[in-house]
């Protein structure tokens, strides 16, 4: 296991957490290369016979470190702003791997994706798609363009992370669908290859894609019959991590529903794994700062907030607390609210969840916070950017330094009109 206990410490491929914590400080997320690597591997071989691209949906988690390393293993990237396709650039993905997703693309974004020459770019709307035609035009460049279609296929998932029912915001309505390829094929500067497809996030039941890929065949052949040309299909993630002890999500019947829905139709097939690629490669690292008893409840207060680790707050999700030291077999259970300094009484982990004995100043780790954690971290209550470490068979290295109070301050500039 990436994260374990070793001689009574819980370890990250085999470096003590608390030697972490004492070089670095916390909070601090870690990530353990190993899982990292055998993630991606559980789709490489899933999908070992069939002819589709790994990309990294980089919302998952947006570091570096981590991009350059899925590169490595073969990976191209998803995004949804400018910024993350620069990330993924500079990372080392190469352009033509890239794949710019999202509703709302300015001509701005728009541009800098055509200069950069990526592979692909999923337009969501009818708007877009002119506006991406008057850009390539303007640009003298030709635009290869997916038409992300909303199969109206509710995922089961959380409310928030819904993305494929017809009152979601994503994509062109499925009844629309082959007017709008025609459209696109008649815009100058538009090069349409095909359809993409994304119904949620966090799916561990994965029924809803023989659904939505179902939906998906018939508008390929309906297409196709209209005399237009489809060669590419992107399948979106969204493959779900367990989080409280669930089952997880099968590559191999993944797969299986993918060949039977979409095997016979000779496309290239993009999928963009985030959470199942990072979830459970990461933890975040804080310290008790004090264990508050009330007459009602007891309060484990540790420096770590909703500042750094959002999704508590945002989908009441849950993460396994573990202290890093081992408790011992027999320890007993008590019900204690995890809450972190921050004034908002969101800003909660936890609630009456049961816990061993932990005492002020040891640590406690957050599981599988490897996704959607510093990615979505911020410097609310003006506390400073989380740090981040990477684990690689016994080599640890920072890979994000803990912004300075210097470095925060220095964003902010007073105008000289304010002094007169």
């Amino acid at each position: 296991m990436a994260f374990s206990y070793v001689s009574g410490v819980l370890t990250a491929d085999g470096v003590p957490l608390d030697r972490l914590a004492e070089a670095v400080g916390t909070p601090v997320y870690v990530y353990a290369a190993s899982r990292l690597r055998a993630n991606y591997q559980a789709y490489a071989r899933a999908f070992a016979r069939d002819p589709v691209d790994v990309c990294f949906a980089l919302k998952a988690n947006s570091n570096q470190s981590i991009i350059s390393l899925f590169a490595r293993f073969g990976a191209g990237a998803d995004v949804v702003s400018e910024g993350e396709m620069r990330r993924a650039l500079a990372a080392g993905v190469p352009p033509e791997k890239v794949v710019f997703s999202g509703v709302g693309k300015t001509r701005d974004e728009l541009a800098a994706a055509l200069v950069a020459g990526i592979h692909q770019i999923n337009v969501e709307s009818l708007p877009e798609l002119e506006a991406l035609s008057a850009v390539a035009t303007a640009l003298g460049r030709t635009a290869p363009v997916a038409l992300r279609i909303n199969p109206d296929v509710d995922a089961g998932t959380h409310g928030k992370i819904a993305t494929g029912r017809k009152e979601d915001k994503f994509g062109i309505d499925l009844g629309h669908a082959v007017a709008a390829y025609a459209k696109a094929c008649s815009l100058p500067g538009l090069a349409p290859k095909g359809y993409a497809v994304h119904i949620g996030s966090q799916l561990l039941n994965i029924s809803p894609y023989d659904d939505a890929y179902g939906h998906l065949s018939d508008l390929v052949i309906a297409t196709r019959e209209a005399g237009l040309k489809v060669e590419r299909l992107d399948l979106g993630g969204g493959l779900g991590v367990p989080y409280q002890g669930e089952a997880a999500p099968d590559h191999d019947a993944y797969a299986g529903i993918v060949r039977k829905r979409l095997g016979n139709l000779g496309c290239r097939l993009t999928l963009e794994p985030g959470r199942s690629l990072v979830g459970d490669a990461g933890v975040l690292l804080a310290r008790v700062i004090y264990v508050k008893e009330g007459l009602h409840r007891c309060f484990l207060i540790v420096d770590a907030a909703m500042n750094d680790l959002m999704r508590p707050t945002l989908y009441d999700a849950y993460h396994g607390i573990r202290p890093v030291l081992e408790p011992a077999a027999d320890a007993p259970l008590s019900p204690m609210d995890v809450v972190g300094p921050i004034c908002e009484t969101g800003d909660t982990f936890a609630r009456q969840r049961p816990l061993p004995p932990v005492a002020q100043g040891e640590l406690v780790a957050f599981m599988t916070a490897g996704a959607y954690g510093a990615a979505m971290s911020s410097t609310y209550n003006s506390r400073p950017l989380v740090a981040e470490v990477l684990v690689d068979e016994g080599q640890w290295a920072v890979i994000r330094r803990r912004q300075t109070f210097e470095e925060m301050l220095a964003l902010d500039v007073t105008p000289q009109w304010r002094h007169l």
